[in-house]
């Protein structure tokens, strides 16, 4: 369905990221992979990728905390004569704290990765999907772009403002054939979220399988994780045809969390 599109997925050397680059590459796009990681896992998993799904895979190290670094990368795509028909800003991070103890060079940092990259990488990608009247914007947000949590303030400052840069974009372009939209998840089973299950059994006493049902239960009434795949296949929706009049949603994929 995407054979010839090129996706650029932000944060894909792991966990989210790379479950919606598979999920892309199954469907035949060329991927740019972006994201941090050993170079020789790097290019091991970019090679794994390419073969698999025969397709075109390669990888900028861009630090998405940088304007100028996020220009560049597109730079470089576009001298290579290509450019980018499916955007996926999936990079962030993430810290915990009460507001008043809240570092402000780490509420910088989440701002600056999880919010403002998708701004700056957005509008690099925007001319030359104006220019085609084709483009797909996946922004992949959180539940906390639609509820609050404690201790979480630039998370979630950041993940409603994804919501609302969205919804600005699908205004925007809303007479185009480029959409943009996001999509909001619970808790899901990254390796991430494996090492705080890890950590809460061996604090509690509790087994690896009661610690992570315990963590997953305070939130989603599903009591299961959302998995990559499924946020890769809800990509893959989101940039077909059928998906087309889907914009400036923020699609909810949360086991009944914002249902409560």
């Amino acid at each position: 369905m995407l054979e010839g599109k090129l996706a650029l997925v932000t944060g894909s050397t792991s966990g989210i990221g790379l479950g919606i680059a598979r999920a892309l590459a199954r469907q035949r796009a060329n991927l740019v992979l972006n994201g941090f990681g050993e170079p020789a896992e790097i290019e091991r998993l970019r090679g794994e990728l390419a073969a698999s799904f025969g397709v075109e895979v390669s990888y900028e190290g861009a630090d998405l905390s940088k304007p100028a670094e996020i220009e560049a990368m597109f730079a470089r795509i576009a001298a290579r004569g290509a450019a980018v028909d499916i955007l996926v800003n999936n990079a962030g991070i993430q810290h915990v704290a009460p507001v008043e103890r809240f570092p402000t060079e780490r509420w910088d940092a989440v701002i600056a990765i999880n919010l403002s990259a998708a701004f700056h990488a957005t509008r690099c990608a925007l001319p030359a999907m104006q220019q085609r009247n084709w483009g797909r914007i996946v922004n992949i947000a959180s539940t906390h772009g639609l509820v609050a949590s404690v201790e979480k303030s630039a998370y979630v400052a950041a993940k409603h403002g994804i919501v609302g840069l969205t919804k600005v974009v699908a205004l925007e372009n809303a007479r185009t054939g480029i959409t943009c939209n996001a999509i909001c998840p619970g808790w899901v089973l990254t390796p991430l979220v494996q090492k705080q299950i890890d950590a809460r059994a061996a604090q509690s006493g509790q087994t690896v399988e009661q610690a992570k049902i315990a963590l997953v239960s305070e939130k989603q009434p599903s009591h299961e994780f959302v998995t990559p795949e499924q946020l890769g296949e809800l990509t893959v929706f989101l940039c077909s045809p059928a998906a087309g009049q889907v914009r400036g949603a923020a699609w909810a994929m949360d086991g009944g969390w914002t249902a409560q």
